[in-house]
């Protein structure tokens, strides 16, 4: 029987009841001893939370296509960003950024023809699909994706729609970019600055670093220093453990 969830404690202690075998009632046995005693209700209440986290992700990646009819792409894109809890820049304006609140002024919906240049989705839950929100920024110049756990190597197969106007980005932190998503930045070769630093998912960021750098030779490249990740022999080893370099 698979557990029903509802809102507060109290919808805890029913889905322990509700599934609880008739020994299970004995006065002092704890809900912990009971899902551990049960661990395919365990399972289906992981399932659950999990599909509620993916509804979520997709709710917040949702277009929103009044706006771009209404008002046209630059503002809807920035009511999309906006709504992620990231920061926008018009061209010739301030920054605009929600409070803590999660509130912002809409004040840009009175300048609809004037074009987004610069987005800060860093932390976002902006995805594949809520990509589709930026790549009508034809004139979007700098782009920062820091430390999105939903942007991986798909997404940036999309950047290409970007290439003309693209000067800066920024992917640092991102869990699931790996050397295979890199690749896909050829297009890119309008980039000034990349930062692919602090990336799990690339297994040798030195080398990668060098061969991102050949693909896009005009950009500055931050990230690893060179040498991290290439094989050090075992003099080299042995030094570099005993003795670090002084700063």
């Amino acid at each position: 029987m698979a557990p029903v969830w509802n809102q507060g404690t109290r919808g805890i202690h029913g889905l322990s009841k509700a599934v609880a075998p008739e020994d299970s009632q004995r006065k002092g046995r704890s809900l912990l001893q009971f899902l551990a005693d049960h661990f395919y209700d365990v399972q289906a209440l992981r399932e659950y939370l999990l599909r509620k986290q993916v509804l979520k992700v997709h709710q917040k990646n949702r277009p929103f296509t009044h706006i771009k009819e209404r008002f046209g792409p630059h503002a809807a894109g920035a009511y999309f960003i906006l709504k992620q809890g990231g920061a926008v820049k018009f061209q010739g304006k301030e920054w605009i950024r929600p409070n803590t609140r999660g509130r912002f002024s809409l004040d840009f919906l009175k300048f609809p023809e004037v074009p987004v240049e610069a987005v800060d989705a860093s932390g976002s839950a902006i995805n594949y699909h809520g990509l589709d929100n930026l790549l009508a920024l034809k004139e979007l110049q700098s782009l920062w994706l820091r430390h999105c756990p939903h942007v991986d190597d798909w997404c940036l197969s999309r950047l290409h729609s970007l290439a003309n106007s693209l000067q800066e980005l920024s992917l640092a932190g991102c869990p699931r970019i790996s050397e295979r998503g890199l690749a896909c930045l050829h297009h890119l070769q309008n980039l000034r600055r990349l930062d692919i630093s602090d990336l799990p998912a690339v297994s040798n960021p030195g080398l990668t670093q060098i061969l991102v750098e050949e693909m896009l030779p005009n950009c500055e490249v931050l990230g690893a220093d060179w040498t991290q990740g290439l094989r050090l022999g075992p003099e080299e080893q042995s030094r570099d453990t005993a003795s670090p370099i002084p700063a």
